[in-house]
């Protein structure tokens, strides 16, 4: 199985990404309707659909079934890192030429996109708006513009979270190594660096409790009310009191020497999983598929509990079609296809992508899905529960550029360039410049 690195590489975004989205969003609210036309293919035309993706989605094995019939379509995956994506996909906006036919975004970008309107085609045209009902409420909601009046994205998944654990590890550190015992040591994120702390306490070779504070920080913002934005689109980091709690909180993650210092998917992270490197890593359900991934050998050590607070959201996905396409209304038929109820139940039992479509929550083949690899875990019960317990959470414009600025932060904290307390200044200082 390929891994799908494609999720929560949002602070390891370059300054030349930050500054083509700034530059994308200054006009993206204009009349600026550069694109080609609804051009249908006639009946048996040969078709040739592109779709740019960051990291393999899983999407392989459905692009043969849609060819069985629809013989006369071609699909080509354009496949890159996150970051280069991203950064593409805001210059071909930009500059009206090179973006394919289906676009995947990221939900840290989700918000930038959807206030380009004019740059997409608004699915409600082809019969999409009748997806509605399938979706979470708030992922439908994150897929439409601005103004609330087009349909610019289908979602493909969800990134509820849970908290996987390596259990040799925590036997040799004298830890329960049961799912349900090791979720009773981490109710709340105190607990959890409390946990830690015996585990730092037992001197496990070349292990340290946690990859590193980013994505510690990230699960425990999500799951607040409200995160880096209010509702009007203000950006309220100084402001919002839970997060400066968990930047406190994961900045003692680091005073405590919890973490291995491997930033996510950088090379040496990538080399910490088969290594053995850190006990425990936040785990929206599309990490599992990257573990098995990255740790093939490991086979059995792994396993998932619940993570401290009970839920949250990581991650996620949708297909948009840019004004761009010469082929709209295919390229609609085929993300109608994609992200259907059975396909998307099909891609999470493959890669771990978790489904948007809460029908399939209940579903038995879903609850009852498990994996060998993590023990049997009942991987389909624990982030159905999750999913149904997240509270969703307004998303700014300008989201991964404040995350980021954090990102960067909590990095330089855990280098030792920086205390907390100058760090958080200079977080404020650069947010600031944010508009």
């Amino acid at each position: 199985m390929t891994p799908r690195i494609r999720r929560l590489a949002v602070p390891l975004l370059t300054a030349s990404l930050l500054v083509l989205a700034s530059a994308a969003c200054g006009s993206g609210g204009g009349s600026d309707t550069a694109g080609s036309a609804d051009t249908a293919a006639k009946p048996g035309e040969k078709v040739k659909l592109t779709i740019g993706l960051f990291g393999d989605f899983g999407f392989k094995p459905l692009y043969e079934e849609y060819k069985k019939t629809h013989p006369n379509v071609e699909i080509v995956e354009n496949v890159t890192q996150f970051n280069d994506h991203h950064n593409n996909l805001v210059k071909r906006l930009a500059t009206n030429a090179g973006a394919g036919d289906i676009e995947a975004v990221e939900v840290g970008y989700i918000s930038t996109f959807t206030a380009q309107p004019a740059k997409f085609q608004d699915l409600k045209q082809y019969g999409l708006d009748k997806r509605q009902g399938d979706y979470l409420d708030w992922k439908w909601q994150q897929g439409l513009s601005k103004q609330g009046g087009q349909v610019l994205g289908l979602g493909t998944d969800v990134g509820g979270l849970a908290m996987c654990y390596r259990k040799d590890l925590f036997e040799k550190a004298g830890l329960p190594t049961d799912r349900t015992e090791v979720a009773a040591l981490w109710p709340t994120w105190e607990q959890y660096i409390e946990t830690g702390k015996k585990f730092a306490a037992a001197d496990v070779a070349g292990a340290k409790f946690v990859d590193s504070p980013g994505e510690i920080f990230r699960a425990m913002v999500n799951q607040a009310p409200a995160g880096l934005y209010d509702a009007q689109d203000q950006i309220i980091v100084d402001s919002n009191p839970d997060v400066k709690k968990a930047w406190d909180l994961s900045n003692q993650l680091t005073a405590e020497k919890l973490t291995a210092k491997l930033a996510a998917f950088s090379p040496p992270w990538n080399t910490g999983f088969a290594k053995g490197s850190f006990a425990t890593i936040i785990c929206p359900a599309w990490m599992t598929g990257f573990i098995q991934e990255q740790a093939k050998d490991a086979s059995g050590k792994w396993d998932i509990a619940t993570v401290p607070g009970g839920s949250g959201n990581s991650g996620g996905s949708h297909l948009m079609i840019p004004k761009q396409s010469k082929h709209p209304k295919e390229a609609a038929e085929l993300i109608d296809f994609l992200t259907s109820k059975e396909n998307q139940a099909k891609v999470f039992k493959e890669e771990g992508t978790f489904p948007s479509i809460p029908s399939l929550y209940d579903d038995p083949s879903i609850q009852n899905f498990t994996k060998p690899f993590f023990g049997d875990a009942p991987i389909g019960k624990i982030y159905s529960e999750a999913a149904k317990a997240l509270k969703p959470q307004h998303l700014g414009p300008k989201e991964a550029e404040v995350r980021v600025v954090i990102g960067d932060g909590l990095g330089r904290v855990e280098q030792g360039k920086q205390t907390p307390d100058q760090a958080w200044a200079q977080v404020l200082e650069d947010v600031k410049k944010i508009k």
